[in-house]
């Protein structure tokens, strides 16, 4: 898990259309994410942010993502 300036940076390997929605942790800030949602306008990226808030109880609003909009492979910022 990085620290950058007070931000908690993770990467995340999203898999769209998986008919579940699950977080693994892998440690050291990576995780797997399972999301119902394709990757269509945005929609499993709000997916997404909705379901890393539940899991690490934190407010959506606080996640970014910062690199990989349009990629599996996504590192997020955590304030």
């Amino acid at each position: 898990m990085e620290k950058a300036g007070g931000e908690m940076i993770i990467h995340v390997k999203v898999k769209p259309k998986s008919g579940k929605r699950e977080v693994e942790s892998f440690g050291d800030g990576r995780y797997l994410v399972y999301l119902k949602e394709p990757p269509e306008n945005g929609r499993a990226n709000i997916e997404l942010l909705n379901v890393l808030s539940k899991f690490l109880g934190t407010p959506a609003t606080r996640i970014k993502i910062k690199t990989g909009f349009t990629s599996n492979n996504k590192m997020l910022e955590v304030s």
